[in-house]
């Protein structure tokens, strides 16, 4: 099983409470529309992307493969980046992503931001 980053583990065991109200928001939005589960893991992966989150970036995508979401499909949210970001944002994020792909599906339970 996939460990989650170092800085989030250390922001558990520090505010576990904070945590836990911090994963109960995450997993309230998540719930609070009509999107279906595959849309949404795009579209943070998307929000990702524009903020230039090397972290998020990977996290993301590693969610996004763990509910079965395919390399290409997660390669093409990045390039539709490319006339908004510009190219080398979208390629540092096509980096990071690729990255994220050998580190393979992320698979901790009960993380839904």
């Amino acid at each position: 099983m996939k460990h989650l980053p170092f800085s989030y583990e250390r922001f558990r065991e520090e505010f576990p409470e904070v945590e836990k109200e911090y994963e109960r928001l995450a997993l309230k939005c998540h719930s609070s529309g009509p999107l279906d589960e595959k849309t949404r893991r795009l579209v943070k992966l998307g929000i990702a992307i524009g903020s230039e989150s090397e972290g998020a970036i990977k996290s993301h995508a590693r969610r996004a493969m763990a509910l079965g979401i395919s390399r290409d499909e997660i390669r093409h949210a990045i390039l539709l980046g490319l006339t908004t970001i510009g190219f080398p944002k979208m390629v540092a994020a096509l980096n990071w992503v690729h990255e994220a792909f050998e580190e393979g599906p992320l698979k901790e339970a009960g993380l839904e931001d």
